[in-house]
């Protein structure tokens, strides 16, 4: 597996969505998924106001570092330097990774979505990103149009020595092959989120349990 920065942990990596996790919701899930042990959160808002966005993100930090899990922000470098948040996950039509680097400092965490193209990956590791994330792998209620990537990818980013995340569709019912494939960080929407928290926290926990049988170091105290 890659090579994991002291605090990117493998394990669950808990992204939000406005219609899972619509604003009255969205502490109360994001509690629950770290109460079942989710290492790294995204806080993922595309419809939501700059005002609201701003209130939400401030929240969720505060959240996110009363457990100790590192929050990011999705495609939004200025709003994560605001509210303090540890870092942003950027696509490949957003932000260039230099100018985040640039405004949020050596520090932050930032990953970079490389679709299913290795070559993607290379660039991002040589910009200097933190994580490398592939998917879709299933499919993906959040981005339904994305191109289908291969398991394989896994195991040929191994050798980039960054953490490799996987996104798309995943569950605990399908998560298990990528973990063996090569993912350090099990990145999920839709198979977390939109059912009561103690569901979301039971969700939580199966991934945790799916991740520590190949990552026997991820277990913490959650």
């Amino acid at each position: 597996m890659g090579t994991l920065k002291p605090h990117l942990r493998p394990g669950l990596y808990a992204i939000t969505d406005n219609r899972l996790t619509p604003p009255d919701r969205l502490l109360q899930s994001v509690e629950a998924a770290l109460a079942g042990g989710a290492v790294l959160v995204q806080y993922r808002d595309k419809l939501s106001t700059t005002t609201e966005r701003l209130s939400q993100a401030t929240d969720l930090v505060s959240l996110c570092q009363n457990a100790g899990v590192p929050l990011l922000i999705n495609d939004d470098p200025e709003l994560a330097h605001r509210v303090g948040a540890q870092g942003v996950h950027l696509g490949q039509d957003d932000w260039a990774l230099a100018d985040a680097r640039k405004l949020l400092g050596q520090t932050a965490i930032i990953g970079i979505t490389c679709h299913q193209h290795m070559e993607l990956a290379e660039i991002a590791k040589a910009g200097g990103a933190d994580y490398l994330a592939f998917g879709r792998f299933y499919q993906s209620g959040t981005k339904p149009g994305a191109p289908r990537a291969d398991v394989n990818v896994l195991s040929e980013a191994r050798r980039l020595a960054l953490p490799v995340t996987a996104i798309g569709g995943i569950t605990t019912e399908n998560a298990e092959p990528l973990i063996r494939a090569g993912a350090d960080l099990i990145a999920v929407v839709g198979g977390l989120f939109g059912g009561s928290p103690a569901d979301i926290e039971a969700k939580a926990r199966q991934f945790r349990q799916l991740v520590a049988l190949h990552h026997p170091l991820s277990t913490h105290s959650n």
